[in-house]
């Protein structure tokens, strides 16, 4: 099979199937989501620091160049997108008009709490906000799996495991701040449909462009290693620190345990 139709279809799969899967997900009763929504965060910390640490850091470390130059952008990667998160909650935080709170593991993606007197015009902004942002992540996430099957067919369907198993949860982050901000059901459906598309059009563009360009993808794949470090370690697992009792941490232990473990057997097989 063509190596541009394995892009397209585990793009869908980090981007469309998330989508429905976060709408089957909403559908459930509350009790079901507030138990299930910690464990699935679990999981996808520990496959994205599986797949950063185990298939696209030695993949990009393999590629021939100075390994401090790749490290290097392994740490500039992380720098930027803290950066750009910053970005985003200054722009959405403007004035004195919400106040950033803590990470609570039911609600991992609850970053703001907002005061003061309700607009619907705001509340609207909001959800366009989070649409935009959205779509650019969506975006980058077709590129970094596109850059990692141009490297090796096996790595990219890690990369895309790893990116659909951390895209759920974040999709259903999205849908509920879009349903909280007065948008219909089905039209938040469909707008987060439209949004994961740019998966799979980062992934054709980026297809074409670093086909041409093979030795910047070590590159590629570092800043692609430094996105799920970042997102593992800076928004995922400060929500798990709300919950310190035995059994929770045990729980979050081998959860986490267990996405490493997919993504290290998912790797070792498909080799």
């Amino acid at each position: 099979m063509p190596l541009l139709i394995w892009i397209v279809l585990f793009t869908l799969l980090g981007g469309v199937l998330s989508v429905v899967a976060a709408s089957i997900f909403l559908a459930l009763p509350e009790q079901w989501r507030s138990r299930a929504i910690p464990h699935a965060i679990s999981f996808a910390i520990g496959a994205l620091l599986g797949a950063a640490f185990l298939a696209l850091l030695p993949h990009a470390l393999a590629g021939g160049f100075d390994p401090h130059r790749i490290m290097l952008a392994v740490l500039l990667g992380v720098l930027g997108f803290f950066l750009l998160e910053k970005l985003v909650l200054w722009r959405h935080c403007h004035g004195n008009s919400c106040t950033p709170v803590a990470h609570d593991d039911t609600h991992p993606f609850d970053l703001h709490a907002h005061h003061g007197h309700d607009h619907s015009h705001g509340r609207n902004a909001s959800g366009i906000l989070i649409l935009v942002g959205d779509s650019i992540h969506n975006f980058v996430d077709g590129v970094l799996i596109a850059a990692a099957f141009l490297t090796d067919l096996h790595l990219g369907i890690v990369t895309a495991l790893a990116v659909a198993a951390h895209e759920i949860p974040q999709e259903v982050g999205d849908f509920a701040v879009l349903l909280h901000n007065g948008f219909k059901r089905g039209k938040a459906f469909l707008y987060n449909i439209i949004s994961s598309l740019t998966t799979v059009l980062g992934g054709v563009l980026a297809y074409y462009s670093l086909a041409e360009t093979q030795q910047y993808l070590p590159f590629v794949l570092a800043i692609a290693a430094s996105s799920f470090i970042y997102i593992a370690v800076a928004d995922l697992i400060p929500g798990l620190h709300k919950r310190l009792d035995i059994r929770a941490s045990l729980q979050q232990i081998t959860l986490i345990s267990a996405g490493v473990a997919l993504i290290f057997l998912a790797h070792s097989t498909l080799h």
